[in-house]
């Protein structure tokens, strides 16, 4: 891998900044709000904010980077591919219940449903990232799905999965925002009181987190190889396990052949 030690840096400051998000929304509801519940009044809506920052955002995150992890290089591309999906799909499993636990306090509190923006844009996220779940699913992990659609599909799948995880962190912010806004009376959050300070941070870091992520999944060196260059990969490492092998070098070599023999 090319610039490892750049690599390692923004994956250890997304995963950093990702675990911190999900212990502050942790701390809001916790500390500042009525805990968690699941009785119909606002500890059951806390869930909401946890299980979208816990898994539509930062499960999400995992997952669309999962593939440029070189330890998992020697992985099967299908064991990989099982991966990718489990995580996603436990994202969308969370973000449903998130949303069952608005509609049950709203329900319960006689609080209209779906008249905001935030309500708006977030359900079309999980409906959209549910399609693209089922697609992907469909297409990458059945046999039978011809490889011409696999290859038309895949910069749709791509872009579609950048395009909802930044959409989604967006919404998230919209709705941490209306719930200061809704939340705070005495003092109001123009007040800057400190649980508005604190939720502002919160934002502060699923965007930084949102913005590693993109990072890690657009920068081309870091791609996983080809199935191709990880079995020559694996079989020129394999044939001097007593010496030391340089890896970059030799994917950089491998790389450079396949591009001259396409040529």
């Amino acid at each position: 891998m090319e610039n490892k030690k750049q690599f390692l840096f923004a994956l250890s400051g997304a995963a950093a900044v990702g675990f911190v998000a999900v212990i502050f929304v942790l701390r809001w509801v916790l500390h500042f709000k009525e805990g968690l519940a699941w009785d119909g009044g606002l500890a059951e809506f806390n869930w909401h904010p946890v299980l979208i920052v816990t898994g539509f955002i930062f499960l999400q995150g995992i997952a669309i980077i999962v593939y440029r992890l070189p330890w998992t290089w020697r992985c099967s591309k299908l064991v990989m591919k099982f991966i990718h999906a489990g995580l996603n799909l436990t994202a969308f499993i969370l973000a449903i219940i998130s949303m069952v636990a608005v509609f049950d306090f709203h329900n319960a509190a006689k609080i209209p449903n779906m008249y905001s923006l935030h309500s708006w844009l977030g359900l079309t996220a999980v409906i959209l990232y549910g399609l693209q779940l089922v697609l992907g699913i469909g297409l990458y992990l059945i046999p039978v799905t011809p490889v011409s659609w696999r290859a038309a599909f895949m910069p749709i799948h791509v872009y579609s999965g950048l395009f909802l995880f930044t959409s989604v962190i967006a919404v998230a912010l919209m709705g941490i925002t209306e719930k200061l806004i809704f939340g705070l009376s005495n003092p109001k959050y123009k007040d800057s009181p400190p649980e508005a300070i604190f939720v502002n941070v919160l934002g502060v870091l699923l965007v930084v987190f949102g913005a590693l992520i993109l990072w890690i999944a657009t920068r081309t060196p870091w791609k996983r190889p080809s199935e191709q260059i990880l079995h020559s990969l694996h079989t020129n490492s394999g044939s001097e396990d007593n010496s030391k092998v340089d890896i970059s070098t030799t994917l950089h070599n491998l790389r450079a052949n396949l591009r001259s023999s396409n040529q």
